[in-house]
């Protein structure tokens, strides 16, 4: 179970407001080793100060922000051995968006993460046709320093349609940290999804993700796209469906969307890439009224496992299956024992 915080609370949000721009406002200080001597600017502070993302040093540094023996110099320049290094590190917007008091489920939050339950129907990212209402606009809402950090943080999306968990950086340095275990597939994550079709084993499907050829708004199994790995296990079995857990070794665009339809078992309530509607022979009255009007894609991120940037400790959390899926499992396993 979470608990649920009301992104309100305004006496909190001042005080991390306050807390955060000191720690992102500071001043860096160091000098050039020996082993750094002839390097580029840039280059010297990619490795003197890894916490932070190298296009945000050079941002940095086209600012004015970095100064070598108190003078500016351009990325290019090269720096020498016992130069002297001051970096005033600054805390600026990364976009136009709007704070919008909207609730959010707190699953977990420190000085580092936000970890927050999402429910289906919500956009994570503001877009076209999506200026407001998203998960983005209740961050900054919750939390304003996000304002300063790329994609206020968000490191990974889930689908509109899609529940459950996923992490927020609060800071550049834990925003770099988590972007680094995503590429290096580091993070855990599980899912749930109940597809069409009875599965009657587990397995893996290892198949690249791009650019539908024909229909640009999907994605597909294409020789062209990137590697994709998607494995699936079993959870329970229905007259005509399967539940599955399911863990993603990459993050493609609708991976698993794509994947189970690819093997021939798409989610149920899939509207991009479930097929044909289609009812098992015989189900009952209840289970056809709920496919029918199961109208999103029943899909779940159950549990997120990750090390923290600051502590280095592997922590976890889960997620219980919201009620729209719960009450779809529940209809399906009546349904199964009429038999």
């Amino acid at each position: 179970m979470t608990d649920r915080i009301d992104n309100t609370d305004t006496q909190t949000i001042g005080d991390n407001h306050d807390q955060m721009s000191q720690m992102e406002n500071s001043l860096l200080e160091t000098e050039i080793p020996e082993s750094m001597d002839g390097s580029r600017l840039d280059q010297a502070l990619a490795r003197l100060f890894s916490q932070y993302s190298r296009s945000r040093l050079q941002q940095w540094i086209r600012a004015g922000h970095v100064q070598v023996d108190n003078k500016i110099l351009k990325a290019k320049d090269k720096v020498t051995v016992g130069q002297q290094i001051r970096v005033q590190i600054q805390a600026t917007a990364e976009g136009q968006w709007q704070a919008e008091a909207i609730e959010l489920d707190i699953v977990f939050a420190d000085e580092s993460l936000i970890v927050i339950n999402k429910p289906a129907g919500m956009v994570v990212h503001p877009a076209a046709g999506n200026p407001s209402g998203t998960l983005l606009n209740a961050l900054l809402n919750y939390a304003p320093e996000l304002e300063s950090i790329p994609r206020a943080g968000i490191v990974h999306r889930l689908d509109k349609d899609t529940s459950g968990i996923l992490v927020v950086a609060r800071t550049l340095q834990a925003h770099k940290f988590l972007v680094e275990q995503l590429q290096a597939r580091a993070f855990e994550r599980e899912y749930i999804a109940v597809v069409n079709g009875v599965l009657t084993a587990g397995g893996t499907v290892d198949a690249p993700i791009g650019r539908h050829t024909q229909q640009r708004v999907k994605m597909a199994v294409v020789d062209h796209g990137k590697p994709a790995v998607t494995h699936y296990r079993v959870e329970q079995r229905f007259r005509g469906h399967s539940a599955v857990k399911v863990n993603l070794e990459t993050g493609r665009t609708h991976q698993i969307r794509v994947h189970m339809a690819y093997i021939h078992h798409p989610l149920i309530g899939d509207p991009v890439y479930g097929g044909r509607f289609k009812l098992p022979a015989g189900c009952s009255e209840e289970l056809i009224h709920e496919l029918k009007n199961f109208k999103r894609q029943a899909l779940h991120a159950r549990f997120l496992g990750l090390v923290h940037p600051v502590t280095l400790e592997s922590m976890g959390w889960h997620v219980d299956l919201p009620e729209d899926m719960q009450r779809l499992l529940r209809v399906l396993a009546e349904d199964a024992s009429r038999e």
